[in-house]
């Protein structure tokens, strides 16, 4: 069963393929918003307590980096398996397009956290000082300078995200978390099927180019506005 004719992919693509990108799509966008919402205030504390941030304290950042260490060391397929406990407390249920939110969510956060992390640090010191040296407080300075200056980097990171999360909820289709990767390896891959299986490789190739597209747009801009 490698090929099918029009009518047949027709009929698929309409009640299988579509629902399933459409899944894919809701998913990363929910796993996007929640984990690098968390990653962002997380990598915020990691920088804002590291020897270099605003207000330097060791213990605080050293138990912050272990958990994010913890997190970014795992790979998502065995974060997804770790987490179906926590997935199952939060959810219901450890399968499908909902449950593997909660894991992929995780991993964001743990990438998001290091790389706002690492964009903060490139934030010019000088205009720090400046800012000091005017009575501005850390919180201050982490708003209105700090942020504003990190723009550009920030969109750089949803933009990685995105796309490192469409290709997480690939991996989550192996392990029953639904989407276009549960088509291509269920209905593709395992049934001998080229046309589902490279449809579904171009949907997803798809989808990244037009992150990629739409980001790049979006960071160009910013840098001219700052």
């Amino acid at each position: 069963m490698g090929v099918m004719d029009f009518e047949q992919f027709k009929e698929f693509f309409i009640k299988i393929i579509l629902p399933a990108t459409l899944a894919t799509i809701r998913m990363v966008l929910i796993v996007v918003v929640v984990g690098f919402s968390l990653g962002f205030i997380v990598g915020s504390l990691l920088y804002y307590y590291s020897d270099s941030g605003l207000k330097p304290n060791r213990l605080v950042y050293k138990i912050i980096s272990f958990f994010v260490n913890i997190i970014r060391s795992i790979p998502i397929l065995l974060l997804i398996v770790a987490l179906i406990p926590l997935t199952r407390i939060i959810v219901g249920t450890s399968i499908g397009p909902n449950a593997v939110i909660v894991p992929l969510s995780v991993g964001a956060m743990g990438f998001t956290a290091r790389y706002i992390e690492g964009v903060f640090n490139n934030v010019d010191p000088l205009l720090i000082e400046a800012a000091r040296s005017y009575g501005a407080t850390s919180i201050d300075i982490l708003k209105e300078i700090v942020y504003k200056e990190s723009v550009p980097g920030i969109i750089s990171a949803i933009i990685i995200v995105i796309v490192n999360n469409i290709a997480g909820s690939t991996i989550a289709g192996a392990v029953g978390g639904g989407g276009i990767g549960a088509i291509a390896i269920n209905y593709g891959y395992q049934s001998f099927n080229n046309t589902i299986l490279y449809s579904s490789v171009f949907i997803l190739y798809i989808m990244v180019q037009c992150v990629q597209g739409i980001g790049n747009t979006i960071y160009a801009k910013s840098l001219k506005k700052q």
